[in-house]
């Protein structure tokens, strides 16, 4: 069993256990939490308290998580937009709404379920539930991700992607005009101290993020750019963009209530660059906007056709 140790933060104090736990385990629900507390997997200060504890700052809680139930996960025939692929390496367009891999009781339709009836030689690093995958995007963003066939490729993709050598631009259509043509927005990202399932540009347990842009287009109210990453921050390019006050059009999280959404945020992967793991051959990826992007560029009144 792994235990995991909390420490509250001051705006916590006074919470109840079971609110501050799930503040930090964001990915757990309220009532699983409720069970361990009572099972008695919640120690505070070595001691078993209730739900309704009222944390205090210098708490120390630990929760011994239960060990995960074995999950199988299973091929499934999901059509998949191969771009390139060969012994080491698949590079798949991803479309939007697709989740990239099983989590939270998710196990079905990702695009892990897609690979695996794809091929059977997938690189085991991330385990059972990540096979092959070297990095992620958002359930509602679409685009390029690369994939590793086996562990060597996967091993050297990942050192590609900590020492920021893997090119990753986006195209984003933002609320707002932007009157400047290029930006750069360095400011850290971290957890939400208000939803735990959002992030925020914050101090608090945060990590350095870095966010280059330069517009495309400009309409009426909107505009039309393309962000280059030299961090991989989750959800980075969302967060940044609202920080500046230009947020991604049809963000459900961070964009406007009255955006239409139905296809997600109207953010796409379209560039992947990275250094091929056994010919170090320099790859280089494009996948167009979707239909549903182009559409809503079209009426706008934009000529981008990307």
């Amino acid at each position: 069993m792994e235990i995991q140790s909390i420490t509250p933060e001051l705006e916590e104090k006074g919470l109840r256990l079971d609110k501050v736990i799930l503040n930090h385990m964001p990915d757990r629900s309220r009532t699983e939490i409720q069970k361990w507390i009572k099972a008695g997997q919640v120690i505070v200060n070595d001691n078993v308290e209730k739900a309704n504890y009222k944390v205090e700052e210098e708490d120390v809680i630990q929760v011994t998580l239960p060990d995960p139930q074995s999950t199988e996960i299973n091929p499934e025939n999901i059509p998949l937009d191969i771009v390139y692929e060969d012994e080491d390496v698949i590079v798949v367009n991803k479309p939007t709404g697709m989740i990239v891999h099983p989590s939270a009781g998710i196990y079905s339709g990702t695009l892990v379920n897609a690979l695996l009836y794809h091929c059977h030689d997938l690189s085991a690093i991330n385990g059972i539930t990540r096979p092959g995958i070297v990095h992620r995007i958002d359930k509602e963003t679409s685009g390029l991700l690369m994939v590793a066939k086996n562990d060597n490729a996967h091993r050297s993709l990942s050192k590609q992607l900590e020492e920021h050598s893997v090119v990753r631009r986006y195209v984003a259509l933002v609320h707002g005009v932007i009157n400047h043509n290029v930006g750069r927005i360095e400011a850290p990202i971290g957890r939400d101290s208000k939803d735990r399932k959002k992030m925020a540009v914050t101090s608090k347990n945060a990590k350095d993020a870095i966010t280059n842009f330069k517009v495309l287009e400009r309409y009426d109210d909107m505009t039309l750019i393309e962000c280059r990453l030299e961090t991989g921050r989750t959800h980075q390019i969302r967060v940044h963009m609202q920080y500046i006050g230009h947020p991604v059009y049809g963000d459900p999280q961070y964009g406007f209530r009255n955006d239409d959404n139905t296809h997600g945020q109207y953010l796409h992967a379209k560039v992947l660059g990275f250094v091929h793991p056994r010919t170090n051959e320099h790859m280089y990826f494009e996948a167009p906007l979707p239909d549903f992007f182009e559409e809503k560029i079209k009426e706008l009144g934009g000529e981008y056709n990307g």
